[in-house]
């Protein structure tokens, strides 16, 4: 398997994208589950890091706090809450995007956008919304997020609405 170079400022340029398209996302869950800052958490800390902060053990743990904020919420059955502690995941992820020339790449960079935008179309129950979201979200990738997504892959299939979020979005920016 082939690797890419992926230098630290390149990683800070994604986590910052991917916090700035998770964090709208955050109203939903903050509406439906009060008191529970676990997403909160994970997108400061992705913050933190994309301003120059080190990459440690405290982004991961944040990162693993959304992830049971997120099954919680859909226990619960709050489908819109689920997907934006699923988007705050995501953006803490995105600063451990690895440096492999593989598909599966690709939603560490954007999942944190499409993960926001179905949680917008779920609590809106209109599709269009997430492909809304999704355009708002191609305006927001800078040239260096642009550049990073276009040494890997195409987006994967699969994974359902989610997935075609991604793709949409992926196909888009390389189109830019």
């Amino acid at each position: 398997m082939s690797e890419i170079e992926l230098g630290t400022d390149e990683l800070r340029a994604i986590a910052a994208y991917a916090v700035t398209c998770a964090e709208p996302a955050l109203t939903l869950f903050e509406r439906d589950r009060p008191g529970d800052d676990r997403p909160r958490a994970a997108i400061d800390a992705a913050r933190a890091f994309a301003d120059g902060g080190p990459r440690t053990k405290a982004i991961r743990d944040r990162a693993w706090a959304a992830q049971r904020a997120y099954q919680e919420a859909r226990d619960a059955g709050q489908a819109a809450a689920s997907e934006a502690a699923r988007s705050a995941l995501a953006a803490a992820s995105a600063a451990y995007l690895h440096p492999l020339a593989k598909a599966t790449q690709v939603p560490h960079i954007l999942g944190a956008a499409a993960h926001a935008a179905r949680a917008f179309e779920l609590d809106a129950h209109e599709e269009t919304v997430g492909d809304e979201y999704v355009g708002k979200a191609r305006g927001l990738a800078g040239p260096v997020v642009v550049d990073v997504l276009g040494r890997y892959p195409a987006a994967p299939p699969g994974r359902g609405r989610v997935g075609e979020l991604v793709r949409r979005l992926d196909t888009s920016l390389r189109g830019r």
